[in-house]
């Protein structure tokens, strides 16, 4: 493969920034896909989170600007190389997603411009997403999850979607959060939705679900149900402890519940009782506002052959139910439910010692 480089005099209208940890396996062939881009010229920066598999050293190889990041984590890495980028726009892409359309991001682009021409405010856009290489256990899951990535809700947007912004935008917003290994998609998600206005951007891209297939679909599911839950119910200490049971990409194999569970409850005896019941009830909260998931679902299975079309279901929840449930006494029923639940779910587990 010829190096991947932007003639000097053409200026770049797109810096691509990718996070990489040893990723030497999936990085040719991204770097591939992204030179056959067509009608754009595209800066290439490489945030690399000290890898030991040779990745930067094929990247310069391949004629890619390698940024080296003296701290791990995507968050910190993409800061580092944004610094970088000398077009107007970013667009963070991890590296082991495909552009399998070489008109993609010029139509992207060209989409983004015209919208944010109009917009009343600044716009960040996200694409939807395709899994490549899916497991063979439940693929149905996984199709959900997919039909998600369509939505512009904050909570459904990933950086595994790819993430389109002008520099001066995510400048204003701060840029990632950078203290955690993970969750810098979501909040920097949160503070778009809040300042500005996110869409969804022509095309698909593709990702590999290697992760799930390594670590389990139904595994994983809970864990990012878990981690998310625990990211929009501010429920620090446990954002703050569980990066060491996590494991980057490289190192992934099948993962392991009950550390997590047994996390919770440790925290559970190590605080007062007040605090320990006003935590669950934040976490009740967010999975009360997290019904509308399962009316999308229901959407799916009633309109399947236009799942990126008008959700009823869900625009009913969102109009009615979402408002009704509204209210403390209902957020505590979900605290408990969830609570007890949580305490099942751990005995169950540590009864099956491989999970």
């Amino acid at each position: 493969m010829p190096p991947l480089s932007v003639p000097r005099q053409a200026a770049p209208q797109l810096s691509v920034i990718i996070p990489t940890v040893n990723e030497a396996d999936h990085l040719p062939g991204l770097l591939e896909q992204l030179r056959r881009q067509r009608g754009i010229t595209l800066e290439i920066l490489l945030a690399d989170g000290q890898s030991t598999d040779g990745t930067p050293q094929l990247a310069e190889r391949l004629g890619v600007r390698t940024i080296a990041c003296p701290v791990r984590g995507r968050g910190a890495q993409m800061n580092a190389a944004a610094v970088h980028a000398s077009s107007a726009h970013c667009l963070f892409l991890h590296a082991d997603s495909a552009l399998p359309d070489p008109d993609l991001l010029h139509n992207a682009l060209v989409h983004f411009q015209r919208l944010q021409a109009v917009a009343v405010k600044p716009c960040a856009g996200h694409f939807r997403l395709r899994f490549i290489d899916p497991p063979f256990d439940p693929p149905w899951i996984l199709r959900y999850f997919q039909h998600k990535t369509a939505l512009n809700r904050p909570e459904c947007i990933h950086g595994d979607q790819g993430l389109l912004i002008s520099c001066a935008f995510f400048r204003q917003l701060g840029g990632f959060r950078s203290e955690l290994p993970f969750l810098e998609d979501q909040h920097l998600a949160g503070q778009v939705a809040r300042e500005g206005i996110w869409i969804t951007l022509p095309g698909t891209l593709e990702s590999s679900a290697r992760r799930f297939r390594q670590e389990g679909v139904i595994r994983r599911i809970l864990l990012n149900a878990m981690i998310l839950m625990a990211f929009h119910a501010d429920f620090r200490e446990f954002l703050a402890q569980a990066p060491r049971l996590y494991r980057t990409q490289d190192t992934s194999r099948p993962l392991r519940l009950l550390p997590f569970f047994d996390l919770l409850a440790a925290l559970d005896r190590q605080t007062e009782w007040r605090d320990a019941w006003q935590r669950w009830y934040r976490l009740g909260r967010f999975a009360r506002r997290s019904l509308w998931q399962l009316f999308f679902l229901g959407d799916l299975l009633i309109t399947p052959l236009r799942p990126t079309g008008r959700h009823p279901l869900t625009a009913l929840h969102d109009r009615l139910l979402q408002p009704l449930l509204d209210f403390t006494p209902c957020d505590l029923m979900f605290a408990l439910l969830l609570r007890f639940g949580t305490r099942l779910a751990t005995k169950r587990i540590a009864q099956k010692k491989s999970i």
